[in-house]
């Protein structure tokens, strides 16, 4: 079956960075666009980026461009998003999804 397991996130200060992983089984994933998306407490879902099948073309959210990466391995089967000059509202829950599957979702705290 489909499962997407990540890992990565954690605590960090304004100004720091982290990235996410997101190991994909299940499905040939190089034939498949995939994207992260976060929930804030007591806010929507909320997109932030998605890359195409073939890693040639991404598209992100205007509250993280410039300052998030979204990347892909298809030889890994694996999604990346590398965060860059966080900042306190980017504190959420991020998951992975292709589809409407999702990764279990890891918590990204950025605090001082």
């Amino acid at each position: 079956q489909v499962q997407l397991v990540q890992s990565g996130g954690g605590l960090v200060q304004p100004g720091g960075s982290l990235r996410l992983s997101c190991a994909a089984s299940g499905y040939n994933f190089r034939n498949y666009d995939m994207a992260w998306f976060r929930q804030a407490p007591g806010k929507e879902r909320e997109f932030v980026a998605a890359i195409r099948r073939n890693g040639g073309t991404s598209y992100y959210a205007d509250s993280v461009q410039g300052r998030f990466t979204i990347s892909r391995d298809n030889a890994k089967n694996t999604l990346y998003l590398q965060m860059n000059s966080l900042k306190p509202e980017d504190t959420a829950v991020y998951y992975c999804a292709k589809d409407v599957v999702r990764g279990q979702g890891t918590q990204v705290t950025v605090s001082s």
